[in-house]
């Protein structure tokens, strides 16, 4: 019999690293400051009225050009590599996929980020992921962006959460994940979903997921004074299950809680079997 599926998914900035992916390397290289870069990102967004997500994406490419940096995959992974991981981050996933066989559970791993999905996959952890859905650049024959692939916001986040519950890996299929699929014949079940995020661009999915008989869990920054009231927020308006530290370590909040979760989910499946 093959084991039930565990999906955990994950945001990435604020969720597994600190800050934005773009601060550590891309932003110094083309010769910005983080603030001016993000002040002249949003300003755009609200001149033309348009998407957050796809102005910063347009000033990544207009400030790369301006600069003479090239922006390749592989550069852009190169960027990646820089990213620093909260805590216990690297050894998180393999700790969770033994726990969960254990307990007769297959523990898979996603991110669904609106950060840069090239810089994701420069990271330490690229490998630990069944799916990367965040967003892209398509590439000129010479190998260079020029222009947005796919562009996540915080509304359209929640797409990737059904394309996860029918099994659906394809960013481009807008077709499969419409189909009507019999609960019971979904490969991730929203009562088997865990969702990390850490701010209001994730309240969409992890509304999503809790409501849907799934766990959310909204984490912050213990060194940023101001991210843990924005979690408890989240607590308090009932849009998340629990709050925790974003710390990864053996041990600690975060891992009783995804223990525990497991555990239940577990129970759940052996009372359906009986």
């Amino acid at each position: 019999m093959n084991k039930p599926t565990v999906a955990l998914i994950y945001d990435f900035d604020g969720t597994l690293s600190a800050g934005n992916m773009q601060e550590y390397d891309f932003i110094p290289a083309v010769g910005k400051n983080n603030n001016d870069f993000w002040f002249e990102s949003s300003q755009l967004a609200r001149d033309a009225d348009a998407d957050p997500i796809l102005t910063y994406m347009a000033r990544m490419i207009a400030e790369a050009k301006a600069s003479n940096v090239p922006i390749t995959r592989e550069r852009f992974r190169e960027f990646g590599r820089s990213v620093r991981l909260f805590p216990g981050v690297e050894e998180w996933f393999g700790r969770i996929n033994r726990y969960g066989v254990g307990k007769g559970l297959d523990t898979v791993h996603y991110i669904n980020s609106s950060g840069i999905r090239e810089m994701i996959e420069g990271t330490a952890i690229a490998g630990e992921f069944r799916k990367i859905y965040a967003s892209s650049f398509l590439y000129d024959d010479a190998g260079e962006a020029y222009w947005p692939g796919v562009a996540i916001n915080f509304t359209n986040k929640t797409q990737f959460i059904f394309k996860i519950n029918k099994g659906v890996d394809e960013v481009w299929d807008g077709k499969a994940v419409n189909e009507y699929v019999p609960e019971h014949l979904r490969p991730v079940p929203f009562g088997r979903m865990i969702y990390f995020g850490d701010g209001t661009t994730d309240i969409p999915c992890m509304r999503q997921v809790k409501s849907s008989g799934g766990y959310s869990i909204a984490v912050y920054n213990p060194g940023e004074g101001d991210k843990r009231p924005v979690a408890e927020k989240l607590l308090g308006e009932n849009r998340v299950n629990f709050v925790s530290p974003a710390d990864y370590g053996e041990g600690g909040r975060l891992d009783r809680i995804v223990h525990t979760i497991i555990d239940k989910i577990a129970a759940e499946v052996e009372l359906s079997r009986l």
